[in-house]
């Protein structure tokens, strides 16, 4: 899971140059792409998006085309997650039935050509919001305009949870029997792998978690990291989506579980928020939690009655992803200083998560 989109939006600012630890061999890309994608004649120029802090995404920049090319992170990352191979069927086929996902042209499963897989897809242009209201569409003091952002992330979801997987060839990708408590079950010992300290709230929670698994929605397609900071959406219209990122966790199972993530950094007014704060949900008009809920019932007839299971999942999950970026840190298996106050984030997501039971 990512915490800041990682980049691929058309503001320059957005770009730079590539970090020393994290660059590669150009011209050995350039080489393997040769004549496996349209335009992707010669040696592009490369620079790097700024704002990942999980997979790497760089924009390879051609006279014909830009392309845009993602691998994992450095170090040591935790099992079934960041995984190119899944990503690229995902969206190799997904831009069929879902138009918003971007197209992906071609995959690496060769570690040695940059140090770990990798896979090319198609740059997609747009604005993603991250944290706060951008000044084009009013820097948050439109309240048509942020009832819009909050709408379009719900509306996008629900659109993503009624395609059918036979459509684009993603019906067998996954297994949905038994999702959820393989779910609870993975999270418990990602929790177990990166503690570095005693947290009596967390394991709380973690047993209120298994002990309560409700019974799953019919599965549909899981993205497994919906925000509205992992869209874009046009420069002419925030109420519209031109893409949705970070594929790597795609799967089927139960569609709530999605919404319980997105949810869980819905914050609302009188909630003090984790670092983790990528949607403005408190500015004026943005729909609350129960809104949100409440539009996305509409739009797929799911039922929602067993939200707040889900919920408190969704916050305690991403606690745990919070101290899986940290421990990285901890350990010294990375150096990049983001990471340090990741930490704390996990404490109060944590925390929040016991509020919300």
């Amino acid at each position: 899971m990512r915490f800041w989109k990682d980049g691929l939006v058309s503001s320059a600012s957005d770009l730079i140059d590539i970090r020393p630890e994290e660059a590669f061999d150009v011209q050995r890309v350039a080489d393997f792409l040769q004549g496996q994608v349209p335009g992707a004649e010669g040696v592009p120029t490369v620079r790097q998006f700024s704002g990942g802090h999980a997979n790497l995404t760089y924009l390879l920049r051609y006279p014909e085309i830009d392309l845009v090319l993602r691998r994992p992170p450095l170090g040591p990352v935790a099992p079934g997650s960041h995984d190119m191979s899944r990503e690229f069927t995902v969206l190799s086929r997904l831009y069929r039935a879902f138009p918003p996902a971007p197209r992906a042209f071609v995959f690496c499963e060769d570690p040695t050509l940059i140090g770990s897989p990798f896979f090319v897809m198609e740059r997609r242009d747009g604005v993603v919001v991250r944290g706060e209201v951008p000044e084009r569409f009013g820097g948050g003091s439109d309240p048509v305009i942020n009832r819009r952002l909050s709408e379009v992330v719900i509306d996008t979801l629900a659109r993503f949870h009624r395609v059918d997987p036979a459509a684009c060839g993603l019906d067998q990708v996954g297994h949905p029997e038994g999702f959820l408590r393989r779910q609870v079950e993975g999270w418990l010992q990602r929790w177990e792998g990166a503690r570095h300290e005693t947290n009596a709230t967390a394991d709380r929670v973690a047993s209120w978690v298994a002990e309560r698994i409700p019974s799953s929605q019919p599965p549909t397609l899981l993205h497994n990291d919906w925000r509205l900071d992992n869209m874009a959406v046009s420069e002419d219209d925030p109420g519209t989506c031109t893409a949705v990122y970070d594929w790597d966790m795609c799967t089927r199972g139960d569609p709530l579980a999605d919404l319980g993530t997105l949810l869980a950094v819905w914050y609302e007014s009188d909630e003090v928020p984790a670092n983790l704060n990528p949607m403005p949900t408190t500015v004026p008009g943005f729909m609350n939690r129960a809104e949100a809920v409440e539009r996305y019932q509409s739009l797929t007839g799911f039922r929602v009655d067993d939200f707040d299971w889900y919920l408190v999942f969704g916050t305690w999950k991403l606690g745990v992803v919070l101290q899986q970026i940290f421990i990285r840190w901890h350990r010294g298996q990375t150096h990049d200083e983001r990471f340090a106050a990741m930490g704390d984030g996990a404490k109060r997501l944590f925390e929040l998560a016991a509020a919300r039971i």
